[in-house]
């Protein structure tokens, strides 16, 4: 299926590494121009290499902090001074962090707030005139399925979730008079280096097919999933394929969600 983002400039925050990197290597292989952002720059050159050498093309690798007041604006003018335009946003940034209510301190709480919610408010506020210039554009803020169910001992990231999911359709309801659509995405087991390291740690004699396919993560589809599933979701929402869908969140969780 042709994506129609051929041409079109593109952004994802933690694009260093997994979802990030498989989604910026799947929209820059259908052609669009694509901006890596994450804290670490070494991990940013490997991954603008990894695009390079899977699409040929070369990203724009930029070392921003999402959840500093004015990374955002730093970031986007950057983008929009090379390339001239933002037509796709995809706020991936954030990390797993997972105690009982009682165990989480007032800063984690502020930490994780900045990281993962503000810092989707930060960069889509700072790309919307951009994307209005451009006559429309697309949003996708990656999420987890915990926001929607959140269970015991999820806090503060199911909290942050939760108003990621708040911010998806308060937000489309705001853009969609000028083309912008904005969805969200919700993530369930896929692999990544914290999924890695608790393999390797509680089974290390398993191989990776092996762990990923053990019946006790409970996942219908019967194994853990793939940076690069999450990511044709995600190109497919920022695509022209989906240009009557906004507001709306999609699982990516081999079913294991409660929830729709």
């Amino acid at each position: 299926m042709e994506l129609g983002v051929y041409g079109k400039t593109a952004i994802v925050t933690g694009g260093s590494k997994g979802i990030g990197l498989a989604t910026a290597i799947l929209l820059a292989r259908e052609g669009a121009e694509v901006a890596i952002v994450a804290r670490n720059e070494t991990g940013l050159s490997q991954a603008a290499a990894a695009i390079e050498s899977a699409t040929g093309k070369q990203a724009l690798a930029i070392s921003a902090d999402v959840a500093q007041e004015g990374e955002a604006d730093r970031v986007i003018a950057e983008v929009v001074a090379k390339w001239g335009a933002v037509h796709i946003l995809v706020n991936n940034a954030g990390t797993a962090a997972a105690k009982p209510f009682e165990k989480v301190e007032t800063a984690a709480w502020s930490a994780d707030l900045d990281l993962k919610l503000m810092g989707a408010i930060r960069f889509s506020k700072a790309a919307l005139p951009h994307m209005r210039e451009a006559g429309g554009g697309a949003i996708v803020n990656v999420t987890a399925i915990g926001g929607k169910a959140p269970g015991a001992s999820s806090m503060p990231s199911s909290v942050s979730r939760a108003a990621g999911l708040a911010l998806t359709k308060a937000m489309s309801k705001d853009l969609a008079p000028d083309g912008i659509r904005v969805n969200a995405v919700c993530i369930g087991l896929i692999r990544s280096e914290q999924i890695e390291k608790k393999w390797k740690e509680a089974e290390p004699h398993m191989s990776w097919e092996e762990y990923a396919s053990d019946p006790r993560h409970g996942v219908p589809l019967g194994r853990i999933g793939r940076a690069e599933e999450a990511a044709n979701v995600i190109g497919f929402l920022v695509s022209e394929a989906a240009s009557f869908v906004t507001g709306t969140s999609v699982n990516i969780d081999g079913g294991i969600a409660a929830v729709l």
